[in-house]
């Protein structure tokens, strides 16, 4: 691959640069709409959303040194908070790179163990999310069922989720499938041609809009007052028998 290339890069240098200055004019402006949508995001500066382009090839058994696209995330505290976050993701045209999606990705432990107290006290919080229209519509295959909006949630976050029961719960919980999993997030492929068109801030605006009530069920469960925390154990990662690892 041409762009997996340095020199390639480097060749390219003015056109990169000239990509993204846009890309941060996008998210200047995404950072003002977003806050409009959810006012517990504020206007932080580019740099506090933006992702870097380069890979960390270290562990990797794939030596691209660059993704092949552009990556920004916006919560309370900027991209590398432990808040639920929004994420836009928009690669070059015809590449099928672009992505708008959020939620909590790879939490910590303790948030991870905050979501499965949740959910083993009252999930039907976190299935009224999943259970909106417009939820159903954009980031769960238009399901028409309570049911099948679960399962295609589940089946987003399965990736690491755990084999076996998660440690301090049963086999036969009701939301066994729920209480397994380590990723809480929804999210949606799109066509780049989509998002770099006319009405592309548009459009992204109205999936972000959407994903409010994701983030704000998050947010409500993994980073409450402090008034109401509870001295609970916080191996959210633990389950009964071997641990599983995470995919890469």
């Amino acid at each position: 691959k041409q762009r997996a290339n340095p020199s390639h890069l480097t060749v390219h240098d003015a056109d990169f640069r000239q990509a993204e200055k846009d890309w941060h004019t996008f998210v200047e402006k995404m950072t003002e709409t977003l806050s409009e949508i959810d006012d517990t995001v504020p206007e932080l500066p580019v740099k506090e959303c933006v992702f870097r382009i380069y890979r960390d090839v270290r562990f990797s058994s794939d030596p691209t040194p660059y993704k092949p696209f552009f990556s920004a995330a916006w919560s309370r505290a900027g991209r590398k908070s432990p808040y639920a976050h929004y994420y836009v993701q928009i690669g070059p045209t015809g590449k099928g790179d672009s992505f708008v999606g959020g939620g909590l990705w790879c939490p910590e432990a303790a948030a991870t163990a905050a979501m499965r107290r949740a959910i083993d006290r009252d999930s039907a919080r976190l299935k009224g999310v999943l259970a909106d229209e417009a939820m159903r519509k954009h980031f769960l295959g238009g399901t028409k069922t309570d049911a099948k909006a679960l399962k295609a949630f589940v089946e987003g976050n399965k990736s690491n989720a755990l084999k076996t029961k998660p440690k301090g719960y049963d086999g036969d919980h009701p939301d066994i499938e729920l209480l397994r999993l380590r990723n809480y997030t929804v999210g949606k492929k799109i066509p780049s041609e989509e998002l770099l068109g006319e009405d592309g801030a548009k459009r992204v605006a109205e999936l972000l809009a959407t994903l409010k009530p994701m983030i704000t069920y998050c947010n409500s469960v993994v980073m409450p007052d402090e008034a109401e925390g509870e001295e609970e154990d916080e191996s959210g990662d633990d389950e009964d028998g071997d641990e599983e690892e995470a995919s890469d």
